[in-house]
């Protein structure tokens, strides 16, 4: 994993000492090195060291360049370390095959410095970028396990509701990097939760009307809590939590939107997360059968959800089932 508070590290392979002197001449000043002279001490290295980036040779002695990418992207710890093939093999058959092993670059011997030196700074920063999208995502993530914490509501039910919301975003329309977007948002559309006294939240009867207008608060505390941020992600994430209980003819909390005035990432979410909570079993209620929740969600076409996302809630049944059965609760 890059550490963006320290200097990179890279490993360097090649079984020429001349090769090797070359490399360290151009990238000593600005990096730390570890260096191997042959496939079986790269991937031990690889493994003990976890450099930032590796540049690899392809032909030496024993294994090759290409075996030795092939070993790293198998195994788990060292998988996401990007590889840069340097090499004297110029064909373009050579560099197609350095792609298919895993190589996220192939630089040809006789070397430019300029080169090699763009190189590594491009694929380092892909790499400090790459980490901070999983970090950002994780933060994301266990933020919407807190509100479990707080909640009746069950892990499984937010892996649930979310993959469904992915599967009824593609059918709306959505491009596939748009429904991942929806994918990772869902798990905040309950966080506001976390503002809401525990007294209210775990109360096993029917709340009073007093009680039920605390509860309502609680999209507004979630967008509070998300903010205003540039990431698509978070912006996502707090649509959802804001409109999520707003109901297509205008009757649903906290600001009374009707039809389009939802945002159509709260309006997908509002259908998952009901035909989720309908459908399984809860400290206040059983679960309801197939028959009965489709029932449901038919009558309040037009009334809770949007016409059409009811008919391709009903179109994609069968993956929607499937995702159902794969998060089952314990």
């Amino acid at each position: 994993m890059l550490n963006t508070q320290r200097t990179a590290t890279l490993l360097l392979v090649d079984d020429e000492p001349v090769n090797l002197r070359v490399l360290k001449q151009l990238l000593g000043a600005h990096y730390n090195l570890v260096f191997a002279k042959n496939g079986e001490e790269a991937i031990r290295l690889a493994t003990s060291q976890l450099p930032d980036l590796i540049l690899l040779d392809v032909m030496m002695p024993g294994m090759t360049g290409f075996e030795v990418c092939q070993s790293l992207k198998l195994r788990t710890e060292t998988r996401a370390i990007p590889i840069i093939f340097v090499t004297a093999l110029s064909e373009e058959h050579d560099e197609a095959r350095g792609f298919e092993v895993g190589g996220v670059d192939y630089v040809t011997k006789p070397i430019s410095p300029s080169v090699v030196q763009a190189r590594v700074k491009t694929h380092l920063s892909l790499m400090q970028a790459d980490e901070l999208k999983r970090t950002r995502l994780q933060v994301i993530q266990r933020l919407g396990r807190a509100a479990e914490y707080k909640d009746n509501e069950t892990g499984m039910h937010v892996l649930r509701m979310s993959h469904f919301s992915k599967v009824l975003a593609l059918a709306w329309g959505f491009s596939a990097d748009q429904a991942d977007i929806l994918l990772h948002a869902a798990p905040m559309h309950d966080i506001g939760k976390i503002g809401i006294p525990d007294a209210i939240l775990q109360k096993p009867d029917r709340l009073t009307d007093e009680e039920y207008e605390i509860m309502k608060t609680h999209p507004l505390i979630g967008a509070e809590i998300l903010g205003d941020a540039n990431s698509k992600l978070l912006q996502i994430a707090k649509s959802v939590a804001l409109t999520h209980h707003e109901k297509w003819d205008g009757t649903g909390y906290p600001n009374g939107l009707k039809g389009e005035q939802i945002p159509i990432e709260g309006r997908i979410v509002a259908v998952a997360d009901v035909f989720d909570a309908l459908t399984s079993k809860r400290p206040y209620k059983g679960a309801w059968t197939l028959e009965q929740t489709l029932a449901e969600m038919r009558a309040q076409k037009g009334r809770h959800f949007e016409p059409r996302l009811v008919d391709l809630l009903e179109q994609n049944l069968d993956e929607i089932l499937t995702i159902k059965a794969q998060f089952e609760d314990d």
